[in-house]
């Protein structure tokens, strides 16, 4: 089931799945970040396995090294970003609907900017 999905911060990998739950492993490459998002339809918990960087979850931010832990509530606006080196997290996905088109993109480093967050934005 691991298949690497190459993205412009990194990559990820889903490991495994279940009824109401995903497991993936996302790789953030030194210096990048992820898009400051929500969604509407799940839960994640971010587990950091190796590297340094910030998260951010509804205007708190967080070291992320290894260790940290992140619960990040549905609905939350968050984003993980890499420091000097590559932040590697093991995110578990909780919730009903499990897909990547619930991400709602409020700001976005590659111009990724969902049509939701664009209007509200405007």
């Amino acid at each position: 089931m691991a298949n690497v999905v190459e993205r412009p911060w990194g990559w990820f990998e889903t490991l495994g799945a279940g009824d109401g739950y995903l497991v993936k492993r996302i790789c953030i490459r030194a210096g990048e970040r992820i898009s400051l998002q929500r969604h509407r339809h799940r839960l994640e918990h971010w587990v950091v396995v190796s590297g340094c960087g910030q998260l951010h979850c509804d205007g708190e931010d967080l070291e992320a090294r290894a260790g940290t832990t992140l619960l990040v509530p549905c609905g939350a606006i968050h984003r993980a970003s890499a420091g000097a080196e590559d932040l590697v997290i093991v995110e578990v996905q909780r919730g009903a609907e499990l897909r990547e088109d619930d991400i709602e993109r409020l700001e976005d480093d590659y111009q990724r900017i969902s049509v939701q967050a664009a209007a509200v934005v405007s």
